[in-house]
């Protein structure tokens, strides 16, 4: 058993290749008693903005 302030090499590795595959996002690590309990991966995938067409009619009037 890891002592209080110490952290499993596991986690740590499992962190590591959680950041190392992330492009945009979040790695949230939940904690109780000094323990990690939970890791959540909230990843983001960025869409290039879509340019109006000058063929685009405007709205009537």
């Amino acid at each position: 058993m890891l002592s209080k302030g110490q952290i499993d090499e596991q986690v740590l590795e499992k962190v590591k290749v959680l950041l190392e595959n992330l492009e945009y996002g979040t790695v949230q690590i939940t904690v109780h008693d000094s323990q990690v309990t939970q890791i959540d991966k909230i990843e983001k995938h960025r869409l290039p903005l879509q340019a109006k067409g000058k063929t685009q009619q405007k709205h009537a009037r």
